[in-house]
């Protein structure tokens, strides 16, 4: 589908552009006005011009530098151009893994298009699917949502796609992951092949951008950043521990540095609760925010880390996607990730907006592995710094510029089985044991009464089955018969 990309890349931007000098609308303009910018950011300046001419864009950025804006803008700017949406219509869908990336994307577009008589509905798992198709009836110019939800509403006829325009995947690295592939593939089979798609993310591995460009036309590449990097405005630390004693450093880290606000990343939703639990005894004020709590218990979670009632938020990866604090100052890796890219976007927390931020990673030695890859990942060595009182054990190994340094092993190749074939002439000239000449001497037989029997079928006989010598054999009647053969019919009986 794709048959020429064309990559912009930049470290540096012109300081003097602004909002202004993009082309978007003046409702917009007022709208931007409003939330107190004037100048737009390098993801923001190099992906807005190319959106406008209805390009496709796959554009990748670090976490917290407006990607949102940087496709909510100029997308509002081309709806608000053409016909509203009619009942059950939608004309731009937006696609996010999370319930909490949902809501954002939903507060950013009702912010910059409260000027535009557009309509925007955002649905989501874990809540009543009943408003949401009343909230469609009316037809929605931009819808904001999770895959699973969209298709059970499709499914129900609450919508369809026969005015959509553009299909924009937020956070692609994550949707066209293994757990999303499926769905993402049945959505885009139901959409009009004439469209503009988009992707927007913080990181993109080389396989993900293949699998992408296959879902999008000739598209703009936008990186305004080197490939899978972190904000230099973020500390990033390395604390050895031994596994068992990471609940006591953390808490040791909170009380000791009097942290108000920390964001701590955990592998499992499991691992989540029983930190939560940890800590409240620690009489430190925890909330857990994973897939298996409510929605409501999800987003009172995230209000009071917001407003500064719960002190430490503990959250999974997939659960952590989308959450936006301004000016968050702490994130705590208390287990590494599995996958190396997840580190970028946890600690991409923090330091958002050029602000300074400091993510802190509590590695065990058996998570060894896992630092080297996220070493690898960012290209560098991450400082080192241990605690009194718990030093751990068995040490974390430092991580060498070798191991930085060394190429991907490429798979290696299949073996493929060559099974030999025999020909007659081969067959002559290669000697055989006895069993093998006995084995050709019966093919050869088969083959010549196989053609016997086609030049002659009135000579074969016919199928007679095998008679059972066990079978029981028949004794002779007793019973008087006519001269016919038929049995004779006592009167006397009838």
């Amino acid at each position: 589908m794709t048959q020429e990309t064309i990559t912009q890349e930049t470290e540096s931007t012109p300081d003097s552009m602004t909002f202004d000098s993009l082309g978007l609308s003046e409702p917009l303009l007022r709208a931007i006005r409003d939330k107190g910018y004037d100048t737009p950011s390098p993801i923001q300046q190099q992906a807005i011009p190319p959106v406008l001419n209805g390009q496709d864009v796959m554009a990748a950025a670090q976490t917290g530098t407006g990607k949102t804006a940087g496709f909510t803008l100029p997308l509002l700017h081309r709806l608000s151009k053409g016909n509203l949406a009619r009942s059950n219509a939608v004309r731009a869908l937006v696609l996010t893994p999370t319930r909490e990336l949902a809501a954002q994307v939903a507060d950013s577009v009702e912010t910059y298009g409260k000027y535009l008589p557009l309509k925007s509905v955002v649905v989501f798992g874990g809540v009543k699917i009943n408003p949401q198709m009343m909230a469609m009836r009316k037809g929605a110019d931009v819808l904001v949502a999770t895959p699973g939800r969209l298709l059970d509403l499709y499914n129900q006829n609450a919508l369809h796609f026969r005015q959509l325009e553009v299909l924009i995947l937020d956070e692609a690295d994550r949707m066209l992951d293994m757990g999303f592939i499926r769905d993402i593939r049945k959505i885009i089979a139901l959409l009009p092949k004439q469209r503009q798609t988009l992707m927007f993310s913080a990181t993109f591995s080389d396989e993900i951008r293949t699998l992408a460009q296959g879902l999008l036309n000739d598209p703009v590449q936008v990186d305004v950043a080197p490939r899978n990097t972190t904000a230099e405005t973020i500390k990033q630390t390395i604390c050895p521990v031994d596994k068992g004693r990471k609940p006591a450093l953390l808490s040791h880290l909170i009380q000791t540095n009097n942290w108000q606000q920390v964001l701590v990343f955990t592998r499992t939703k499991h691992g989540a609760n029983k930190l939560v639990t940890f800590l409240e005894k620690e009489n430190i004020v925890a909330a857990a925010i994973h897939g298996n709590k409510s929605q409501g218990a999800r987003t009172r979670a995230l209000a009071g880390f917001k407003d500064g009632t719960v002190r430490v938020l503990v959250a999974t990866d997939i659960a952590a996607r989308g959450i936006d604090i301004a000016q968050l100052p702490q994130v705590v890796n208390y287990e590494l990730p599995n996958v190396p890219e997840d580190y970028v976007h946890r600690i991409g927390r923090t330091g958002r907006a050029g602000a300074d931020g400091h993510a802190v990673s509590l590695v065990s030695a058996d998570e060894q592995p896992l630092l080297v890859d996220i070493e690898k990942l960012i290209k560098q060595i991450l400082p080192r710094e241990e605690f009194a009182g718990f030093k751990p054990q068995n040490p974390v190994a430092m991580t060498t510029e070798a191991q930085i340094n060394k190429a991907p092993k490429k798979p290696k190749k299949p073996k493929v089985k060559t099974v030999a074939v025999e020909t007659e002439s081969s067959e002559s000239s290669t000697p055989k044991s006895d069993h093998q000449k006995r084995k050709v001497l019966s093919v050869n037989r088969d083959r010549t009464v196989h053609k016997e029997r086609a030049a002659h079928p009135e000579q074969i006989r016919p199928h007679q089955p095998k008679s059972n010598k066990n079978a029981r054999r028949s004794k002779p009647s007793d019973t008087p018969r006519t001269a016919s053969g038929t049995p004779r019919v006592n009167p006397k009986t009838v």
